[in-house]
This record gives structure tokens, C-alpha cells and sequence, in this order.
């Protein structure tokens, strides 16, 4: 950053003696006095008035407006509200019936796994749906191990 050496106004020789000479400007001290000192106070006036004006409008927003779900007529929900804590408690006392458990397979449903190669050289070990399929990763590779290997798994022996 270059600053000037002398004066703009009356070209006397500027002495510079400590770190407020780059806040200066290149003006003497007696024509600082005269002309004015610095364009800081009207940057910081209209600093201010911008900082409350934010302020101001930040205050008078209004409130977001609520939260509507529109359903259609002929929806399976209820239009009564949930009451979560009779849930939870009826989910502890009877643990058999929990909803959530409802498509985890019983110990007499048989469990597939995919069985193609991996990039180990171990047959894959993810579940799914039938005997013969293969998981999202190995679509279109065939099976490394026997179909009664894939088919032989239980949820019990897992």
C-alpha cells in the first residue's frame, strides 16, 4: 500500500510517527483541522442507521404463519390427534403387538441372502426378498453358493 509523502493541500512534507498515518490520508495536520479530519464519522453514521434500520425491520416481521396439512376425503388417517404417551405405554405393556415390529420375520419365515461374489471373494451376506435374487449391488451376477445355501438360513440360526 504506497502512501504520499507530502501534503495534497499545501505540499509541506508529511513526518509520519506512528500507525495512524495510513488511517490519516495524505493531508498535514493543520489542513486536517481546516478541511476536516477523515471520511470515518459519516461511514460510521450511516453504518449505524443501516445496523438499526436491520434491527428495526428483523422486529416488526411478522410470525410465520402455521403449519396447515391438507388431506384427501377418503384418507385412511384419523382425524383425531395421536396421543403418543397411551402408545408408548400400550407398545411396553404388550411388546408382541408393537406396530413397528410388524415386518421384522418371524423365527418360521425363511430368511434369502444374496450369495454372488464380492470384491473379497466372499458370497454377500445381504438380505433379500426371495431365493435367486441378488441385492441392489449385485443385480445380474450369479450366485456363488447353492440355492439350499441361500435358502437355508432361518431367523433363528442368524
Amino acid at each position: 500500500m504506497s502512501r504520499s509523502n507530502f501534503c495534497t493541500n499545501c505540499g509541506i512534507r508529511l513526518t509520519r510517527k506512528s500507525w495512524r498515518a495510513f488511517v490519516a490520508g495524505a493531508r498535514c495536520d493543520d489542513c486536517a483541522s481546516r478541511l476536516g479530519r477523515s471520511v470515518t464519522k459519516p461511514l460510521a453514521i450511516v453504518a449505524i442507521i443501516g445496523i438499526g434500520a436491520f434491527a428495526f425491520g428483523r422486529y416488526m416481521r411478522p410470525g410465520p404463519p402455521p403449519l396447515i396439512i391438507h388431506r384427501a376425503a377418503n384418507s385412511p388417517l384419523a382425524d383425531a390427534p395421536v396421543d403418543f404417551e397411551a402408545v408408548a405405554k400400550g407398545a411396553a405393556n404388550n411388546p408382541n403387538h408393537s406396530s413397528a415390529l410388524s415386518n421384522v420375520a418371524t423365527p418360521d419365515e425363511a430368511v434369502y441372502i444374496c450369495g454372488a461374489r464380492t470384491q473379497k471373494g466372499t458370497p454377500c451376506r445381504r438380505r433379500v426378498h426371495a431365493a435367486g435374487e441378488r441385492c441392489y449391488q449385485h443385480k445380474g451376477m450369479p450366485a456363488m453358493v447353492s440355492l439350499e445355501k441361500l435358502t437355508n438360513r432361518t431367523f433363528a440360526n442368524k
